[in-house]
């Protein structure tokens, strides 16, 4: 017997539409008949959100749960209308741009589809500016928005949920070419059940650290909004507090050096100055092994120049924690101990003869290698190869972004393996994701009205990576060898990512902040020069 109860936990929020209690029998129709219950109760719980959590064993056929007689059925989402259903998984650059970019498009009144959008988070994150938060350059509001923000203006609806199982039915062949036919069904962490006629993989990646001894418990990953904010900038916090005063440095490792781990190292040893130690670790013997020249040089410029010490040609064997003594002898003698007297010592071992065995010790190790894409991890237990997954956990897609053998399911950004016409897998890069987003919304609109699909084709249209504050190093693709950097490098960057953020509300009132920063900064830097001259005068 399967046994349903309601919680506020599991948090089932389409935001732009908050439902009060007049609108969720539109979403659950029976609901107060089948659980007895006033729909008042919803009111005083929609802000946190309704989940339906589920326990028990039933059967799948065909996306549909079979229940024995007396069982009672988990709950389906209802759709407004008989238009085409749209489920986008993922509310990154993959996600949401597709989502919106649906919202743009002219469609026939009996065509538009529903949409809804699910992420596990509340807000969108705009991923290549993380370093900023470090540095203090920006707000979270400005690179993470609440996508109750972001769609507000909008028919697409969003669920704050985790996705927990996958049920496509087109590989079946059992539906045909007309969009309200079922393509599957997605099964919500909450217990909801999506019915879905069109879906979009775009759930993104999460940081590996199961590859080397010690890294799970003892490294910090930096992908996500609360990496930067809840662990890395808090940690750095308490190291900065903790080490006032004294004269010993804050180490910190970093490992990895491509383009994430270079720009966290210059951030970190920017924001540490003469009070810190900052080490970057990489297992081939240059920095950045895949970017331009000019994009190359211009990093090294600005490790040198910030001490960053490089240790290439190095891979970490393990990494270790350990009590400092001080700590220790501040717990013995009845003083508050933070945590952040712990240490790691990494184990280095190279890659290359000719190099000895290094041993660093570090009181942060930050992470910056290696991904795995979340999609292995949704596939139905009984039926483990339901989608053509590569060693990665991409899910192989043709030209069109359709998943193969699945032609209702799209995937784009690092849930997709998709190669470029060299037969070369494309990065799993926040550039790749948002033209991936333009075809899959296009493609969609195709599909949907029985037209054909166009081929996507990546267009690299150059490289960027933040080097600290006012500083950073751009190598367009339209001029070759041409490279900004320094402070017009910087202001380049920000330009083009203003450009790229979400909507236009959100750019401009983006915009108008980071303005009024610049002016604040400018007439700061004026009052200190000024104070300078006359002061030497």
């Amino acid at each position: 017997m399967a046994q349903f109860a309601l919680t506020t936990s599991a948090a089932l929020l389409p935001f732009n539409r908050m439902c009060g209690a007049k609108q969720w029998p539109k979403l659950f129709p029976g609901l107060s008949k089948r659980y007895g219950t006033d729909l008042a109760l919803f009111t005083s719980f929609r802000k946190k959100g309704v989940g339906f959590v589920a326990s028990g064993t039933t059967g799948w056929s065909g996306g549909v749960a079979e229940l024995s007689e007396g069982e009672t059925a988990p709950q389906s989402y209802v759709w407004p209308d008989k238009k085409p259903r749209v489920c986008i998984l993922g509310g990154g650059f993959g996600g949401l741009y597709t989502a919106l970019r649906l919202e743009s498009l002219v469609w026939p009144d009996d065509k538009k589809p529903q949409v809804l959008l699910v992420d596990q988070s509340e807000r969108f994150v705009f991923k290549p500016m993380l370093y900023e938060l470090l540095s203090g350059e920006v707000d979270a509001w400005e690179i993470a928005p609440r996508f109750s923000d972001l769609l507000a203006n909008t028919s697409v609806q969003f669920f704050q949920d985790r996705v927990k199982v996958l049920h496509p039915t087109d590989h079946l062949g059992i539906n045909g070419r007309s969009g309200s036919n079922c393509g599957g069904t997605v099964h919500l962490e909450s217990g909801l059940l999506i019915e879905y006629d069109w879906l979009v993989l775009a759930l993104g990646a999460e940081s590996k650290l199961d590859v080397v001894p010690g890294a799970s418990e003892s490294a910090l990953p930096f992908s996500i909004l609360e990496d930067a904010q809840q662990k890395v900038d808090n940690k750095l916090r308490r190291l900065e507090r903790s080490n006032f005063g004294k004269f010993s440095p804050i180490r910190v490792a970093v490992v990895g050096c491509g383009y994430s781990g270079v720009e966290l190292a210059a951030t970190v040893a920017e924001r540490l100055q003469d009070r810190g130690i900052v080490q970057a670790i990489n297992v081939e013997t240059t920095i950045c092994p895949t970017a331009q020249p000019g994009n190359r040089e211009a990093a090294l410029k600005v490790l040198s120049s910030r001490k960053v010490q490089l240790l290439l040609g190095y891979f970490v064997r393990c990494i270790q924690r350990v009590d400092n003594v001080e700590a220790s002898e501040m717990s013995t003698s009845g003083i508050a101990a933070e945590d952040d007297h712990e240490k790691y010592i990494l184990e280095l071992q190279p890659a290359n003869r000719g190099l000895q065995i290094q041993i660093l010790e570090a009181d942060l190790v930050l992470w910056t290698v290696g991904s795995k894409p979340l999609l292995p991890e949704l596939e139905p237990s009984g039926k483990p190869n339901e989608l053509p997954l590569n060693a990665r956990g991409q899910a192989e897609t043709d030209e069109t972004l359709r998943v193969k053998g699945h032609p209702r399911i799209f995937a784009l950004g690092d849930s997709a393996a998709l190669r470029d016409s060299n037969g070369r897998l494309l990065p799993a890069t926040a550039q790749v994701a948002f033209q991936q987003a333009d075809f899959a919304g296009w493609n969609l609109w195709a599909a949907i009205n029985d037209r054909p699909l166009l081929p996507f084709r990546f267009q690299n249209l150059g490289e960027m990576m933040t080097l600290g504050r006012n500083d950073a190093a751009i190598s367009p693709s339209f001029i070759e060898g041409l490279t900004l950097e320094g402070p017009i490098g910087h202001t380049a960057r920000k330009i083009a990512y203003l450009i790229r953020l979400p909507t236009d509300q959100h750019r401009l009132k983006v915009g108008i902040s980071w303005l009024t920063k610049s002016a604040i900064d400018s007439v700061a830097s004026l009052q200190s020069t000024l104070t300078k001259v006359l002061s030497g005068s």
